[in-house]
C-alpha cells in the first residue's frame, strides 16, 4: 500500500465498564475516578471518567491495525488531553498522514479521539516507521 499525505483512518468503539475495569487491572492504574462511582460523583466531572491512556490506545490501534498497518513502529506520540471520556461514550479515534519522509520509511500522523457528540477528546501527533 502505498501512503500518501492525506490518507485517513480511524476506529469507533463504545466504552464499556468491563474496558474500563480491564483496562484498570493492564495498566495497575486503579485510581477510584474510573473505578468508583461513589467517588466519582464528588470530583469535578461528576461521574466515572475512563483512563486517557484507554483513549490513547485507541489511536495505537487505528496505527497498529490500520494506517499504516501491520509493522509499523511507534517511534514518538504526543497527547493532549481535552475532554474527559465517560462510560457508554462511543469515542473514535481518526489518525491522517501529514508528512511523509523524503530519506526514510517515516511518516508524521494528527491524530484525533472525537465523542459521539463531535467533542474532541485527545489530541496529538504521532510518529511512526512503515514496515
Amino acid at each position: 500500500m502505498k501512503i500518501i499525505v492525506g490518507d485517513t483512518a480511524s476506529l469507533t468503539r463504545v466504552v464499556t465498564d468491563a474496558d474500563i475495569c480491564a483496562f484498570a487491572e493492564l495498566s495497575g492504574d486503579h485510581n477510584p475516578i474510573h473505578l468508583d462511582e461513589g467517588y466519582a460523583t464528588t470530583t469535578r466531572f461528576g461521574r466515572r471518567i475512563a483512563h486517557g491512556m484507554f483513549g490513547a490506545s485507541l489511536i495505537s490501534a487505528v496505527i497498529g491495525n490500520d494506517l499504516p498497518g501491520t509493522g509499523s513502529i511507534y517511534l514518538g506520540q504526543t497527547l493532549r488531553f481535552v475532554a474527559p471520556v465517560y462510560l457508554g461514550d462511543t469515542v473514535t479515534a481518526h489518525a491522517t498522514v501529514t508528512k511523509i519522509r523524503d530519506d526514510k520509511p517515516i511518516i508524521t500522523l494528527e491524530c484525533v479521539c472525537t465523542n459521539q457528540r463531535g467533542e474532541t477528546l485527545i489530541k496529538g501527533e504521532a510518529v511512526v516507521m512503515v514496515e
